[in-house]
């Protein structure tokens, strides 16, 4: 089951790649000028996107090695904070750092779902758009971590 998970994983992390790369120009711009309302809206989408597709990865490692998603009225909240807790068939994914750091791409996805674009401020947004990047990067390296601590894996 982990082979598939991984895979499953690796597809949904070069999807990742390809939104931050298709969003690159626009964040860069974003550095030097406030994002006008059309590019504001792109942005939220962007942001949207990136918590879904982070959602994804653990949605794939909870029905392929936890035996499904949380069974609560608030899973999406549940689903980020067991994956930084050991399962019965797997340890802990990600720290509670980075649950720290992506609940807020949670909590702006909620946001988004919920609102009119015209609500939107990029004040409230700025961080989360230019912290992407990093956070990409920084569960990058803590899903590698996990995966190189499964069965199938060559320790030194």
């Amino acid at each position: 089951m982990w082979d598939k998970v991984r895979r499953q994983v690796a597809f949904e992390r070069q999807h990742l790649r390809r939104l931050l790369g298709t969003y690159d120009v626009l964040v860069r711009k974003c550095d030097t000028s406030p994002p006008d309302d059309f590019e504001l809206s792109a942005l939220a989408a962007m942001l949207h996107a990136f918590y879904n597709g982070i959602e994804n990865i653990f949605k794939r490692i909870a029905e392929g090695l936890d035996g499904g998603l949380p069974a609560t009225q608030f899973w999406h909240r549940s689903l980020l904070d067991t994956m930084s807790k050991p399962g019965t068939a797997r340890p802990a994914v990600i720290s509670p750092a980075m649950v720290d750091r992506l609940d807020a791409y949670l909590d702006f996805r909620h946001f988004f779902r919920h609102s009119y674009t015209f609500s939107l401020r990029w004040e409230r947004m700025k961080d989360l758009v230019r912290e992407c990047e990093l956070t990409m990067e920084m569960l990058e390296n803590e899903l590698d971590r996990f995966f190189a601590s499964g069965p199938g894996t060559t320790h030194p």
